[in-house]
């Protein structure tokens, strides 16, 4: 399970003001996602502060091209915003074909939210069980 801050892509890192937040996460999960450790296991992704993200994406004035340069789309729809994010972590992954990364884009404080996302994830790591297992 990895979890991630939408909201940090117009942030900077405290100890150092060049670096932006959603880089370094990024880098993060790269890491970590392709560590010899990890080579064969699937990923939950977690992209937290939907409400927050959502906010900064209306007010223009924020725009995610700051953080993403190459984003082309319109800047202040979630929809548009939030999956070109998703396909940023999603190409991190240098093993697709047998690594899997189910994306959730959460909102910590929502506890209808949390419970569906809490349902889906127990569903994934028991299909995934259930599958090297070779019961299915």
């Amino acid at each position: 399970i990895f979890v991630a801050s939408l909201s940090c892509y117009d942030e900077h890192l405290l100890e150092d003001d060049n670096i932006i937040v959603m880089h370094e996460t990024l880098n993060l999960f790269e890491e970590i996602c392709n560590s010899r450790w990890f080579i064969q296991t699937s990923f939950i992704l977690f992209l937290n502060k939907k409400d927050i993200f959502e906010d900064k994406i209306a007010n223009k004035n924020k725009p995610i091209t700051s953080c993403f340069p190459s984003y082309s789309g319109s800047i202040d729809n979630f929809d548009s915003c939030y999956n070109y994010i998703k396909r940023q972590f999603e190409a991190k992954n240098m093993n697709p074909k047998e690594k899997h990364i189910y994306t959730h884009c959460t909102c910590a404080i929502d506890k209808d939210n949390v419970e569906r996302i809490f349902n889906d994830v127990q569903h994934i790591v028991i299909q995934n069980s259930l599958h090297k297992g070779g019961l299915i």
